[in-house]
């Protein structure tokens, strides 16, 4: 069996994340969706909401499950569930830059492959941070968000 962890803090997940988890769980028997708290950002959301939101958007798509990292090494979690790869989205070159020396350090850590996928041309310019931003700012980022987390949103703003 071929299990893929898509590993991403998703604070908020959106239809950037949704359309790559999508296109993994077609290439993989399974995807698990990993979400972890990112000890760099000042998270939106509790970690406990985002596993929510995702466990409701993924609730239509075979092979994907949701949960969370923990504190430890990525490499550590995906050995723990039997992962044999990786999957991470690329919007651009600079996302690639980012990603390739931990790509290298988590296959020279444990041998875990990391498969990047390029991102679909209608998201590449999403971030959680533009959502979060935009949203903050009164804009309406409905279009670019699964609803469980439009609903979240929208009760923030109560």
């Amino acid at each position: 069996m071929q299990l893929a962890v898509c590993p991403g803090s998703f604070d908020p997940l959106h239809n950037g994340h949704v359309e790559i988890i999508a296109r993994a769980s077609n290439l993989f028997d399974e995807v698990i969706v990993a979400v972890s708290s990112n000890m760099h950002k000042k998270p939106m959301f509790s970690v406990e909401e985002r596993i929510a939101m995702a466990q409701e958007t993924f609730s239509y798509v075979r092979g994907v499950s949701v949960k969370p990292l923990g504190s430890g090494l990525l490499t550590d979690f995906c050995k723990e569930v039997g992962a044999n790869a990786l999957v991470k989205g690329l919007r651009d070159p600079k996302d690639l830059g980012y990603e390739s020396p931990m790509a290298t350090m988590n296959r020279h850590l444990s041998g875990l492959e990391t498969v990047f996928l390029a991102a679909d041309g209608r998201y590449t310019h999403l971030s959680s941070t533009l959502v979060k931003e935009v949203h903050t700012l009164g804009g309406d980022v409905a279009e670019f968000i699964p609803r469980a987390v439009q609903r979240r949103l929208q009760d923030r703003r109560r």
